[in-house]
């Protein structure tokens, strides 16, 4: 395929992406009230008696909804999102990489939900209460309903990416940039980093650093084990040993049939050429003499008279 028709096939499937999170847009529309009280019911739970939730702007009782409704959208078409960009990169990857790649996806997504699920269940509670159980005397808590759309997005980030840890280890294990030794001895400045990252991505309070901290720790640890399983199985292996080998698979296959690549001079001295899987450039020498080759060839039929039978 030329650069335009990539260009077009990734056109072809992002307006696929759009089409799908419309449809699933427009399948949420009447139900979007329904859908903001399940996501504020967290925090209408750990309300005073008599509080409520409040709306500042004029048409925050339906944008806020209805962004809510968009953001839905968009996490529920992300499988299809996924299955898009994977049907346009396969076909440029190699075996081994599509044996990687597509688990890798498969996993990443299920992660991402599951970083989401636990933020809703187990952190807004802790959150949450918390938070209005520490309100001064005197002070009604009664969140806007936009702000309050807007922490509990960034929760959801912060948590869904969080959980995508394991994923980074492998990658960083089967491409070569590190080991999973290496990474086992990074373990104290990982779990520094963990608490870092949770009180950067979750609001000012103890309870939802921690919340964040520890599971990108456990996460980590976990990564850490399947990246040395993974590899260990051969599944994971690097670029390089895994190109090799398929190589090596095709170069079996085909020298069996085919009789002149033993009788090959410029193959048959190099005893690094046969077993190298990678392509080599040729130096300027080696080139001359094969257009020379190629140029004696083609004058052969004219120039050349037929030789008589040596019988």
């Amino acid at each position: 395929m030329s650069f335009i028709e990539h260009l077009l096939e990734l056109r072809d499937r992002i307006l696929r992406v759009l089409l799908a999170v419309v449809i699933v847009l427009l399948m949420l529309t009447p139900f979007y009230t329904e859908l903001y009280e399940f996501v504020a019911s967290p925090l209408l739970k750990q309300l005073p008696e008599g509080a409520t939730m409040i709306a500042t702007e004029v048409a925050s009782p339906f944008l806020t909804p209805f962004k809510l409704a968009v953001f839905v959208s968009i996490f529920l078409a992300m499988p299809y999102m996924l299955y898009q960009f994977w049907a346009f990169v396969a076909p440029g990857l190699y075996q081994h990489e599509r044996r990687l790649v597509f688990p890798l996806m498969v996993t990443s997504s299920l992660l991402f939900y599951l970083g989401c699920a636990f933020a809703y269940f187990i952190v807004f509670p802790l959150v949450f209460a918390f938070f209005t159980s520490v309100a001064p005397d005197g002070v009604t808590v009664m969140t806007d309903i936009a702000r309050y759309l807007d922490f509990v997005i960034k929760i959801f980030f912060a948590f869904g990416i969080a959980f995508e840890v394991p994923i980074v280890a492998i990658i960083l294990v089967w491409t070569g940039v590190t080991t999973p030794e290496n990474l086992r001895a990074k373990r104290p400045y990982v779990i520094v980093g963990a608490f870092v990252v949770g009180m950067l991505l979750t609001p000012p309070d103890i309870i939802s650093q921690t919340l964040l901290a520890v599971p990108v720790w456990l996460l980590f640890e976990l990564g850490v084990f399947f990246s040395r399983t993974y590899v260990g199985r051969g599944m994971g292996a690097g670029p390089e040993e895994a190109y090799a080998d398929e190589a090596g698979n095709d170069a079996d296959s085909n020298s069996g049939n085919d009789s002149g690549t033993g009788n090959d001079s410029g193959t048959g001295n190099d005893s690094g050429t046969d077993n190298d899987p990678e392509w080599r450039e040729m130096s300027e020498d080696e080139m001359d003499a094969e257009l020379d080759r190629i140029e004696t060839e083609d004058d052969e039929p004219v120039d050349r008279p037929t030789k008589p039978s040596s019988s």
